[in-house]
């Protein structure tokens, strides 16, 4: 096949989050041939409705999963094995297929009928996902690997995990962020009404995410108590999201006397969180272990500046003292102390703001596109790529 943009290509997204629209948008206008399919999908962003071909294929139940804790859960994933036949029908020539999930399983083993090539999503590595004292699953996944055609990671840490564990082969692995953002999908509604009753002193801390251990919110609390210990009550934390630590949350707040300060918002829709992301100065992301953090790219989109957990796969687009600061979430002394630099030197809020922007000119949804693109041509045409 001579033009490339006229191949068929499949994603296959057990659940496709809200900010995956952006990309498939972006790069179906370089394959219009494209058709995702999705286990549960939450409906389109306003202004992505029909840009890329949806089926959702429904069917999916996660099955084992433990109670919310400090590291990911452990459960298994079930995924309709009907999805075979709607690609013997569809008759992609690549396909995308989220991890080592069964439908990537699937597509695998009937390759050698559909003559297709696959295409194996890893957003990156961490302890909980990642299996390496399971030597079952690890070697399942190097089986895996030996007859994938390619990978795509957002970290080097996913590619490290990729060469050193599953094995696979390095100049089959494409590691650059792929899971960017569109900050027009982030501004669709305005909240400003729900932010007008939140009295706010300025520095603004925001954090957007789940609220479960695993997020690292009661260490950020801690250092927060920390701060008002060494007499510093002017700023404010923005809490937004939703999730089971909800009340114990708002306990310690209570505890630590810092409502004043800390502002638990509640859920926000996927397109208003623009809204608070411009309304921030600075993104605290302190969670013990994240395989991305979407939000982390989403808030330097916004030119905000960073403090960001270490164990975050998003901590590689934070340069440390450029565009913000890395810390360890499990010290939260050391979160206190670059808290109170923001505090003490308002300047730096600006200065690493811009860096932020500065770094995202290079991670557009056109650049990613045409990285994909390259993907799509080094797995179909089996052209060799320099590492």
């Amino acid at each position: 096949m001579n033009c490339m943009n006229q191949l068929r290509i499949a994603w296959l997204l057990p659940t496709a989050g809200l900010y995956w629209q952006p990309l498939l948008s972006e790069f179906t206008r370089l394959f219009p041939q494209t058709t995702v399919f999705a286990g549960l999908f939450p409906g389109f962003i306003h202004g992505f409705e029909e840009s890329f071909l949806l089926k959702e294929v429904g069917g999916m139940k996660v099955m084992g999963r433990n109670k919310p804790s400090k590291t990911y859960s452990s459960f298994f994933t079930y995924l309709p094995p009907k999805i075979i036949v709607q690609l013997l029908d569809f008759k992609p020539n690549v396909i995308f297929s989220n991890a080592f999930s069964l439908w990537t399983l699937l597509a695998l083993l009937f390759k050698p009928w559909g003559k297709w090539r696959v295409v194996i999503i890893c957003d990156g590595s961490s302890p909980g996902v990642d299996y390496q004292g399971s030597w079952f699953r690890l070697l399942l996944r190097r089986i895996i690997a030996r007859i994938t055609d390619g990978f795509i990671t957002n970290t080097s840490a996913g590619k490290a995990y990729l060469t050193e564990f599953v094995k696979a082969r390095e100049n089959s692995i494409f590691a650059r962020p792929y899971l960017v953002p569109d900050i027009r999908a982030l501004s669709q509604t305005i909240e400003e009404s729900k932010l007008d009753k939140v009295k706010q002193q300025h520095p603004v801390f925001l954090y957007i995410g789940a609220l479960f251990p695993r997020k690292g919110l009661h260490k950020l609390l801690k250092a927060c108590s920390m701060l008002q210990t060494k007499g510093y009550q002017d700023y404010t934390v923005l809490i937004v999201g939703r999730g089971t630590q909800h009340q114990e949350l708002e306990s310690l707040v209570k505890t630590y006397n810092l409502e004043n300060q800390v502002k638990l918002v509640g859920f926000v829709e996927y397109g208003g969180l623009g809204t608070y992301l411009q309304n921030a100065d600075v993104f605290l992301f302190p969670t013990l272990e994240d395989v991305w953090g979407m939000v982390v790219p989403e808030a330097m989109a916004f030119g905000k500046p960073i403090l960001c957990s270490k164990w975050a796969g998003a901590v590689e687009m934070v340069v440390d003292g450029e565009n913000g600061y890395v810390f360890d979430p499990h010290d939260s002394e050391e979160l206190a102390e670059l808290m109170i630099r923001f505090i003490n030197n308002p300047d730096l809020i600006n200065k690493m703001g811009e860096k932020s922007q500065q770094i995202m000119a290079s991670h557009t949804l056109e650049a990613v596109s045409n990285s994909l693109a390259d993907v799509v041509e080094f797995v179909w045409n089996g052209q060799q790529k320099t590492v």
